[in-house]
């Protein structure tokens, strides 16, 4: 049995996509923008910032890309991944990063680093709340990042805004990326808040690799209902990592909320 939750065929029971081998083997050469000092250092700094001494814990913690950083700064990390081959790269990087492999709607934190209460940090970058597809998960992860905070920490998120806003009318598709080597495409039901990103991928043999991924979105104003029903408090909303203003024109947020300390 996985932490936290049912299993089938040795997965965790969970409406989130699984990265298997092959997806985590490409992960980081596909998504090298995200490694670039200047989206990542923002973050990291921002992050630290919040995290103090720590511990600090990473839901969804992919590959590293952020939790590594973070442990090189002297904060103890910690991580919860619902793939196995993506916590192997991560350990083929830093074998002393502790992980718990399960969902992060509910599985627990290594106790080497911290046990539930006892976080400054929770966060969940780039995006990947959105991983799981049904409202009631994600309203579990608000929960489960609650339950690991203690008296005054923080839960921070990194969430587009769907980009409803740029669909033209009778419009099937909006793009998200076009470049010489990718083509992206999301896909939304507006009746669900479903969503599918299409990636049209070169390949250096010429041909095309097709793969897609599927989300949930959510608005602003649903996480700090989220972020309530856990029993946090809004602390702050930038439109990115370097802090700057969130305006009704930002196409992503970076929120935090809090713990309420000891009266």
């Amino acid at each position: 049995m996985w932490e936290g939750g049912h299993t089938a065929y040795g997965r965790p029971v969970t409406t989130s996509d699984y990265w298997d081998a092959e997806a985590a083997a490409r992960y980081d050469e596909a998504c090298a923008d995200m490694f670039a000092p200047a989206v990542l250092d923002p973050a990291v700094d921002l992050l630290a910032d919040l995290a103090g001494d720590g511990p600090v814990l990473e839901l969804a913690i992919g590959t590293g890309r952020v939790a590594i950083p973070l442990a090189e700064r002297g904060i103890p990390v910690a991580g919860i991944e619902l793939s196995q081959p993506m916590v192997d790269a991560v350990h083929a990087k830093r074998p002393d990063l502790p992980v718990t492999v399960g969902d992060m709607a509910s599985a627990t934190a290594p106790a080497q680093v911290g046990a539930p209460g006892e976080f400054t940090l929770v966060f969940v970058a780039w995006n990947s709340i959105g991983n799981l597809r049904t409202q009631a998960e994600q309203v579990a992860c608000f929960a489960n990042a609650a339950r690991h905070l203690a008296p005054g920490g923080r839960f921070v998120i990194e969430l587009w805004v769907p980009g409803i806003r740029r669909f033209p009318p009778g419009s099937g598709a909006v793009p998200f990326d076009v470049s010489p080597t990718h083509v992206g495409l999301d896909t939304y039901d507006m009746t669900t808040q479903q969503g599918t990103s299409h990636h049209y991928t070169h390949v250096p043999d010429g041909s095309i690799r097709y793969g897609t991924s599927n989300f949930r979105y959510i608005w602003p104003a649903e996480c700090d209902l989220m972020a309530q029903l856990a029993g946090m408090e809004p602390q702050a909303r930038y439109a990115g990592w370097d802090r700057a203003p969130f305006t009704n024109d930002s196409a992503s947020h970076v929120s935090i909320w809090r713990m309420p300390p000891p009266e």
